[in-house]
């Protein structure tokens, strides 16, 4: 139950952090993000940035052996990384409609996929 909890808050952890990183970049799409100054971008995508960690830190905690999860720390490392490019795949697809991907990127992609593979592999 831990694991799962884990992979489902850093979900939204990096949905989020996604969001904070780059949902600006369509700010300037909208009136009220035309003019919009950078600082003013910054404090908007540290505000996102807050939620991302009011779930990611509880992840690591679930997730983490020391803590009674199932995962050390660097399958949780190979899970978040495997989370953020999927969520950023689905983020681009969705929200940068000129954004498209290639087979060299699904390539990448199944590549990071297998490296988790290998991380959990028990050798």
């Amino acid at each position: 139950m831990r694991g799962l909890k884990t992979i489902i808050f850093l979900l939204i952890s990096n949905t989020f952090m996604t969001f904070a990183w780059y949902g600006h970049l369509k700010f300037k799409e909208y009136d009220w993000g035309k003019n919009l100054a950078l600082i003013s971008v910054i404090l908007i995508s540290w505000g996102l940035a807050f939620f991302e960690y009011l779930f990611q830190v509880p992840a690591n905690r679930a997730g983490f052996k020391g803590d009674g999860g199932p995962f050390t720390l660097v399958q949780l490392k190979t899970i978040q990384e495997a989370i953020t490019l999927t969520v950023f795949m689905v983020f681009s697809i969705l929200f940068f409609k000129t954004e498209r991907f290639g087979w060299n990127h699904l390539v990448g992609f199944g590549l990071i996929v297998l490296a988790v593979f290998v991380i959990f592999k028990k050798w």
